[in-house]
């Protein structure tokens, strides 16, 4: 297998790096050579063996920097340096030793990956109408008594047999076969090279009996045995493959959702349609129904419903019209639009998430790591312990002595302790991707399942960052409306998040908007300006100055309206609480954990928080410092802690709890220092990770125990020889199948 040179032409195009490369945000070095992080999709692996034989020839070629595989999503994140080597060379390493390579989000994946479903069923139907047959023509010899048949026609029969054989060991085998010599080229070992050596000594031992019955192997064949097992095992791997690909989708429809090319308008108003990498800031763009927004932009034109469910977790349509932001991966539902570009590539909200995706799914769990560690000696055992087996029966029969260690061979193989942990993780971080949480370590799933404590940051967490009216005072003849009018008109003229809330209120309330004039902002009071008559908006002191006598009731309001010497109105407002905080933390609760609020904000705002949400461990004034501190403190006294936080004043308590999540929005994605970045405003997301992640753990467990009762188990059956081939290749099968079939449950949970 050998990289295609003008494919290779193409990839060293420094223009074409960026469709599936980035620059590497932290270089390994302190040199200015510039450094790339290129994610690619591996055809051809089936298992952590093939990870270590991938990460070994990509790290023999100079100026690759790191490589990383893994072998439960099929994909490698190659760091390399641009002055030692380009792309097409480090992706000829991985066609060197046999396995082939295609760019992440190259438009041609989807297409081979459905090349690769079609001959892997292909393989499949054909084994088993092949063994079909054979079964057929070897039930007889099982069920007929002595001089039932002659024996003519028993040979006749193993012909036949022989002859349907040859399409199984020659197309159905085929995957086992190259992958075993690729290992033996290499001097290598995989998980294939055991399977692959059971089929061919089943093979040649049968068809030994078949041309000279009366030879040393004996007369018996077991072309039924070998077609069984070979069907078996590409059944398990069929359906590996399709479970696979669904437990990966939420990555693969991530990256998906940008259209190879758009209409840009030209400087006659004329449109051409480009390349999407094309794009530059400032560029308008038309997108079209049912197409995916490009890149980031504002609405320049028209007005839309965009589905942006996979970036926010916001399952409802949302309404864009002129002078609103549209994200890049969001599809539009309902009218052209005309955009204008404001980012692109890898600065747009989409490529943060996705670049996010791509390395949580080549991240390496503990547990995972472990077995994968175990597998590569297991496997140098299992052919030890093969050699053994066999070598004990060859005296008394040495066709059965074969088949005997043809079944430590087959049941042996580690496949299923290989998936057990990253087919869980992975099946559970799609599941949660698709809830607009995304995983950046899978790691942090398996410490998410042992917290015991949570702590919420307020402002931008338990809040939103807006503030709301909870009361409004007028005095006697003045009606709210009134009032909020001329509250607004004041506070029109002033960035004040106080003058925000105002305006905005006027503006839901669809109120006659009014202007003022002659202005004044005083920092830290308030405003005074000219309406029918001068009026000032502030606080309860600007008012006092004009001799304004409020009362009161209405004191502890935060904005006061007065004329000279009298009071008008007063706003109460207090912080916007997320609707579902309450019933976050109510979860929580429920389901055991110990649930703090830690904030910098004052003390009487955050008690009046905590009240509201149901937290009773609530801490006001504390500085990012002192968040750390009583972080320390709680796991000093032995408490797994999750931060949950805006990313803005909390980066020392996320970079210090066991487990931290972000929200998406609040903070660059890319520099987060969170383990889980929480895309959309939905808090109840954090009990639904916490339950996903306790029954991922419980998933991973069941696996594990599994895979060591199965060999636990099979082993010694195969060793004594009471174990046959073909059963050994329904035990694997199986095995492996389970693994993946108990983590599938996970992609369907919420």
């Amino acid at each position: 297998m050998s990289v295609d040179p003008s494919a290779a032409t193409l990839l060293d195009d420094p223009q074409e790096w960026l469709r599936f490369s980035q620059s590497h945000p932290h270089p390994v070095s302190l040199s200015q050579d510039p450094v790339w992080e290129s994610q690619v999709v591996i055809q051809g692996m089936h298992c952590a063996a093939c990870a270590f034989t991938l990460e070994a020839a990509l790290l023999a070629v100079p100026g690759v920097r790191s490589a990383e595989v893994n072998a439960a999503t099929h994909r490698a994140k190659v760091v390399w340096s641009e002055s030692l080597v380009k792309p097409s060379v480090w992706m000829q390493a991985i066609a060197n030793v046999g396995y082939g390579a295609l760019p992440a989000a190259d438009s041609s994946l989807r297409q081979s990956r459905q090349e690769e479903t079609r001959r892997a069923l292909w393989r499949w139907l054909v084994a088993g109408f092949c063994m079909m047959q054979v079964m057929m023509y070897a039930y007889p010899a099982y069920v007929a008594g002595e001089g039932d048949i002659t024996p003519d026609m028993v040979q006749l029969l193993r012909w036949a047999s022989w002859v349907l054989t040859l399409p199984v060991v020659f197309f159905s085998c085929g995957p086992f076969f190259s992958a075993a010599l690729r290992d033996i080229r290499w001097r290598r070992i995989s998980m294939d090279l055991p399977v692959a050596l059971g089929m061919v000594i089943t093979f040649v031992l049968s068809s030994a009996a078949t041309f000279e019955p009366n030879g040393m192997f004996g007369g018996d064949v077991y072309f039924d045995s070998l077609t069984m097992f070979v069907f078996f095992l590409l059944t398990g791997r069929w359906l590996e493959l399709r479970l696979r690909d669904q437990t990966a989708g939420a990555l693969e429809a991530l990256m998906n959702r940008l259209p190879d090319s758009v209409l840009r308008q030209l400087g006659d108003g004329s449109f051409e349609r480009v390349a999407v990498r094309r794009l530059l800031p400032g560029d308008v763009i038309r997108v079209l129904p049912s197409e995916s927004f490009p890149s980031d932009g504002v609405i320049v034109q028209g007005q839309t419903l965009a589905d942006e469910a996979l970036l926010t977790g916001e399952s409802r349509p949302q309404s864009r019209g002129m002078g609103q932001q549209v994200v890049a991966g969001s599809h539009n539902l309902l009218a052209a639009v005309l955009v204008q570009v404001t980012q692109v590539g890898k600065d747009t909200q989409f490529s943060k998430i996705v670049a996010l995706m791509e390395n949580a799914s080549l991240h390496k769990p503990r547990l995972a790591q472990l077995a994968d560690r175990v597998a590569k000696p297991f496997l140098v055992g299992v052919l030890v312990m093969a050699a053994l087996a066999g070598a004990w029966w060859w005296p008394s029969s040495p066709s059965h002595a074969l088949m005997v260690a043809v079944a430590v061979l087959v049941v042996t193989c580690p496949c299923a302790l290989s998936l057990a942990t990253p087919a869980a993780m992975l099946a559970a971080a799609g599941a949660l991707a698709r809830l607009g949480v995304v995983v950046r370590h899978l790691q942090a799933l398996e410490a998410l399942a042992r917290v015991d404590t949570v702590i919420f940051d307020k402002t931008g967490t338990l809040t939103r960052d807006a503030q709301r009216i909870t009361h409004v005072f007028v005095a006697e003849g003045v009606t709210q409306e009134w009032a909020l009018g001329c509250a607004a008109a004041l506070g029109a003229n002033s960035l004040h998040p106080l003058s925000r809330v105002l305006v905005a209120a006027q503006e839901a309330q669809r109120l006659e908007r009014w202007a003022a004039k002659d202005v004044l902002e005083s920092i830290g009071l308030g405003l005074e300006g000219q309406l029918q008559e001068p009026l000032r908006l502030g606080s309860l002191a600007f008012c006092r100055e004009w001799g304004a006598s409020v009362p009161e009731f209405a004191q502890a309001a935060q904005v006061h309206l007065c004329r000279h010497t009298q009071w008008l109105a007063s706003w109460q407002m207090s912080e916007d609480v997320r609707a579902d905080a309450a019933l976050a933390v109510q979860a929580l609760q429920h389901m055991g954990l110990s649930v703090w609020l830690l904030s910098g904000d004052h003390s009487e705002s955050v008690q009046q928080v905590a009240q509201e949400v149901g937290i009773v461990q609530a801490l006001g004034a504390c500085s990012p410092q002192d968040k750390l501190a009583h972080l320390l403190a709680l796991q000093a006294q032995g408490h797994q802690v999750a931060m949950v936080g805006d990313g803005l004043n909390d980066g020392p308590a996320l970079a210090g709890a066991h487990v931290s999540m972000a929200f998406g929005q609040a903070v660059p994605l890319a520099q987060s220092k969170s383990d889980l970045v929480l895309l959309g405003g939905q808090l109840s997301v954090v009990a639904t990770s916490l339950r996903l992640a306790r029954k991922t753990l419980r998933v991973v467990r069941q696996n594990l125990v599994w895979a060591a009762l199965y060999n636990a188990v099979c082993v010694p059956l195969a060793v004594v020889g009471w174990l046959p081939a073909w059963l050994a290749g329904l035990g694997m099968a199986l095995s492996s199948l389970w693994v993946v079939l108990n983590s599938f449950r996970l992609s369907k949970a919420s």
